[in-house]
This record gives C-alpha cells, structure tokens and sequence, in this order.
C-alpha cells in the first residue's frame, strides 16, 4: 500500500515538473519566471516589451502541454484494455487497424478528395475535413471488428481479424499513395508524423471533455476487467458477461483511440507500451490500482516525449513518432523476454 501511495506521490510530482518544461523549452528561449508570469496574467510589461511571448505561451505551449497529458492517458488505457480482454500483452489500438483506419480516412481526404469533404448538404476542408476523415475512419474500423466480436468468440481469432482489417487499411493507403500528388504525399506524411500541437486552445474543452468521457467508462469497468484476469470461464462463473464487456471495451478503445489520432495523427507505440511501464512500476496487476496508474503514467510518457520533441530548440522541431519509439521500443523488447524466459 505505501508503495502504491509513493508511486502516485512521485508520478504526479513528475508529470507537474514535466508540464512546467514543457512551458519553458522550445525554438523560443522564455525565462521560467517569465512563463509563469504570463500564466498568472500579471506580465504587461512582459507582454509590452516580448508581444509575441503571451501567444507562444498561451496559444501554442499550454495546449500543447494539456493535449500530450490527455492523449498519453487515452492511449495508454486503450492499450491496457485491449491486452487485459485479449490476454494479450502485445494487444494496442495499432494492432487492431483501428489507428490505421483513422489513416485511410484522412489519406482519402488528402490524396483522393483533394483535402475537403463537400456534398450538397455540407462542405469541409482543412483541418476540420482531416478531423473528420480520422474519426470516422478510426469508428468505421471499430464498428467492424465489434461486428465480428458478435460472431466470433475466440479472443485469438478476433485478434488476428483486427491485424488483416489493418493490414487492408494499409493497402488502401498505399494504394491512395501511389496514385497520389507530390504534395498529397507530402501532407499525408506530414500528418503521420504525429504532434502534439495541432490542438488549439479552442478545441482543448470539447478534446478533453471527449477524452474523460472515455476514461471514466473505461474506469466503470474495473471489477469485470479483475475478473478477465482470473480466466473467461471464472469470469462467467462469476456473472460476468465477457462478450458483453469486450465489446465495450472495443467501444470505449475506438472512441479514445479516434479522438487522438483525429486530433494528433497516428501516435507510435504510447498504447502498447504505456500499460508494461505502469505495471512495471507498480508491480500489480489489479485494476483498481494499474488503471489509474496507467492514466498518470501515460500522462508523464506523453510529456517527455514533447519535451524531447522540443530539445533541439532553434534547430526545429522532432516528428513525434521519432521519439516515442526510443522509449516504447525498449519496453517491449523488455516485456517479450521476460514472456519467453517464463516460457
């Protein structure tokens, strides 16, 4: 118990001291006090003297910063619950097509529709088109394999039937490539570099909102998700619906996982690796403890990850999915020899 209660003690300590960096480095140098200055509102002379300072705290920094801490927390429970219902601990949103999904979608805006969505009734483009296109994609995906989940009940099989539905998203991205414009290409991958930054101040409550929504459905499944680690068969001896609560969880998982990459592009590795960190860390596997642990760490994950991001300074700026593989990598590698050595 008093591991646990030092573990949220020092991961929240961290993740504050991450947010903060995550407000003073960047292409621009802003003293720290100066940071906090602008934040508490009480920098005119500031503001007089470094216009631009208020706007790259205010409207690029501290979104920023919010969105990283949402989305890792988002990833890293959607990848805890797919590993948890498939007893799978390679399980992620990736593997289930459904960020490839969320690709397809934006790659038929970018390079197929020349990035906008028009019909008689509505017409976007832009940002709004490539928001659109990605949430869609990402819950057409989920809405298929929660098809199959009602016909197969063999957690493997319905795993292997997310890799091929990701494996066709890939093909038809490909595809759309291929036939696509230079510059077509150029924005798609530009998208599928990942950020952070996309998410404006303005679109921060209807992000976060859509984000808690989800976690706090995922954390109304606690105690059948206790009961998925002791076995199905127990489970269902128990009164626990498994079909019932893996669909859910199918839901819940499509919904965080297309909030994020509608907003961020399709982040690497965070959802497969976030929830071995939080284990590793805790060293349990009780929800009602890994759960939450896995929201502050996918926070804190997240946050180094746009902080490395943003190292370089004046020289630019890292694509995100250079980094998260550095720290999502490892992990993995980690998780599967400490599998086969049991084995």
């Amino acid at each position: 118990m008093k591991k646990n209660i030092s573990f949220y003690i020092l991961a929240l300590l961290l993740t504050a001291v991450l947010f903060a960096l995550n407000l003073v480095v960047g292409s621009v140098k802003i003293p720290i006090h100066d940071v906090f200055s602008i934040l508490s509102g009480g920098a005119s002379d500031i503001v007089n003297e470094h216009p631009s300072w208020r706007f790259i705290v205010i409207e690029t920094r501290l979104p920023q910063a919010i969105t990283a801490m949402f989305c890792g927390a988002a990833l890293g429970v959607s990848g805890l619950l797919l590993q948890t219902a498939f007893r799978n601990p390679l399980a992620g949103p990736s593997i289930f097509g459904i960020t490839n999904g969320a690709g397809l979608g934006v790659a038929i805006v970018m390079l197929y529709l020349g990035g906008s969505i028009s019909s008689e009734l509505f017409s976007v483009n832009g940002f709004v088109a490539i928001l659109v296109s990605a949430f869609v994609g990402a819950m057409l995906i989920t809405s298929i394999i929660f098809f199959f989940s009602t016909i197969v009940r063999n957690n493997v099989m319905l795993l292997i039937i997310g890799i091929m539905v990701g494996y066709l998203s890939s093909s038809a991205i490909s595809l759309l490539n291929f036939f696509a414009t230079e510059e077509g290409v150029r924005s798609y991958l530009m998208w599928g570099m990942g950020t952070f930054g996309a998410v404006s101040l303005n679109h921060i409550p209807l992000f976060s909102i859509s984000i808690v929504v989800g976690l706090l459905a995922a954390v109304m499944l606690i105690k059948p998700l206790n009961a998925l680690l002791l076995g199905e068969q127990y489970a269902e001896n128990l009164g626990v619906s498994t079909r019932r609560v893996r669909n859910w969880l199918l839901v819940i998982t499509g919904i965080l996982t297309a909030v994020c990459t509608a907003y961020c592009g399709p982040i690497a590795f965070l959802g497969l690796a976030v929830p071995h960190i939080a284990r590793l860390l805790l060293g349990s596997e009780n929800h009602r403890q890994l759960l939450p642990a896995t929201i502050i760490t996918g926070a804190l994950v997240a946050l180094l990850c746009n902080l490395v991001c943003h190292i370089p300074g004046e020289s630019g700026i890292i694509p995100l999915n250079a980094v998260t593989p550095l720290i999502g990598a490892p992990i993995v590698i980690y998780v599967i020899l400490k599998k086969s050595s049991v084995y």
